[in-house]
């Protein structure tokens, strides 16, 4: 009797544990989603994202020697060999008898198509604290003939036939360095910005903070005074600070990266500089500038030819014009593959990256619209943003091989 009673009582554990695994199964398969296929990128046309306003440099005539027309061309034209800036960046001398420096670049560069923003490194020497270019702090009573400092630039600039699209009331307020510099607290941002930016006239650019943190620029936008008068939150990556800035946009700013460099000349080093640019992009931002435009290690070499890194960064600045608005795209699909996607006007323009030591294949879905083909151009350690075959679209889908250490760019036809 009682080996009966056992056997009835395994029989029945054991029907139990059945029931149990059929239930979980069940409930696992209703409550999962699908998993998606890690070397697919879905791309939903419909879903606008940010205006994307450009992609540019700096050209700093009172630091260094003066970019030439043939260079100017090669950095701001968009046919092949040109890397397509769209914005040049420039500095705001202390003296006034030095404005005439920035008028010739700046000139060609909006004949080009290019805006024009422009930074001060200093307040004149005798408005700060200090009575020096380097460091200090700008005097609160001098800050209305700070406002007509600017105003007197932007004013010079105009007239010569450049008009600033925006300008900064500080490079880098942040920073202790031992060259041009000025600090800036939230506080004096804010003094300034309520009493003095109006008579300004221009659209203003805050903080420029180096690392792009929000502390200064948070502050600014929280007291409705002061964020009426920005026109943009602008900021630098040194350190960090690729992240999106929900209140900057509820605030209807525009996010701008307003500097970065990296002194690495490899093409490993280059094609960080792409990675970067698709973090930017995905981050919300709505712009990414390189410093120093012809440079050994800038998008244009001192000899005036485009590197791998001018290659790199004219696989989105040739194509991803100013104007075009970014759509949502699986971001980071496999791993070491970066995409980003952009609709302007008719067209579609995906860009890739691939940091895998090896060719990968990738297929791309499009949702929400209709392509028929794409061009496709390359940039890798033997491609210079070069012409490759095209590719067919067949419902709404398509697949390419990715060469290894690349980054590609998708534009449909």
């Amino acid at each position: 009797m009682l080996k009966k009673t056992i056997e009835v009582s395994l029989i029945c554990f054991t029907i139990i544990i059945i029931l149990t695994a059929q239930n979980c199964s069940e409930d696992s398969s209703v409550d999962e989603p699908p998993v998606a296929d890690p070397n697919t990128t879905i791309i939903d046309l419909g879903s606008n994202q940010q205006i994307i306003r450009g992609f540019g440099g700096v050209n700093m005539p009172g630091w260094i020697s003066d970019m030439t027309a043939a260079q100017l061309n090669t950095a701001f034209g968009t046919g092949t060999g040109r890397i397509g800036l769209s914005i040049l960046r420039i500095r705001v001398p202390y003296d006034s008898s030095k404005f005439e420096l920035e008028v010739p670049a700046a000139k060609l560069a909006h004949s080009l198509g290019a805006v024009i923003i422009a930074s001060p490194w200093t307040p004149p020497p005798w408005m700060k604290s200090n009575n020096s270019i380097i460091g200090g702090t700008l005097n609160v009573n001098t800050y209305s003939y700070y406002a007509a400092h600017l105003k007197s630039f932007a004013d010079y600039m105009s007239a010569e036939g450049v008009p600033l699209y925006a300008l900064s009331l500080q490079n880098e307020p942040d920073v202790n360095v031992n060259y041009e510099s000025c600090r800036w607290s939230a506080s004096q941002f804010i003094k300034f910005l309520i009493e003095n930016a109006s008579s300004i006239g221009s659209n203003i650019i805050v903080p420029e903070i180096s690392d792009f943190n929000h502390n200064i620029s948070d502050a600014i936008l929280n007291d409705v005074a002061a964020s009426s008068n920005v026109f943009m939150i602008g900021g630098h990556i040194y350190g960090g600070g690729i992240e999106s800035y929900p209140l900057a946009v509820s605030k209807g700013k525009q996010v701008w990266m307003t500097e970065h460099l990296d002194l690495d000349t490899t093409w490993n080093g280059a094609l960080s500089t792409a990675i970067e640019i698709n973090d930017c992009m995905n981050a919300g931002m709505q712009a990414y500038l390189w410093w120093y435009i012809r440079r050994f290690y800038g998008p244009i070499n001192d000899d005036g030819q485009v590197t791998k890194r001018g290659y790199v960064i004219s696989q989105y600045a040739r194509f991803v014009r100013p104007g075009s608005v970014m759509v949502k795209s699986s971001t980071n699909p496999q791993d070491y593959v970066y995409v980003t996607s952009y609709k302007y006007g008719p067209e579609t323009v995906i860009v890739a990256v691939n940091d895998n030591f090896g060719p990968v294949n990738h297929t791309f879905i499009l949702q929400n619209g209709s392509v028929s083909n794409f061009s496709q151009y390359i940039t890798s350690y033997y491609k210079n943003c070069s012409a490759d075959s095209g590719v067919q679209v067949v419902n709404n889908s398509f697949s390419v091989t990715l060469d290894s250490l690349s980054v590609t760019t998708f534009i449909s036809d």
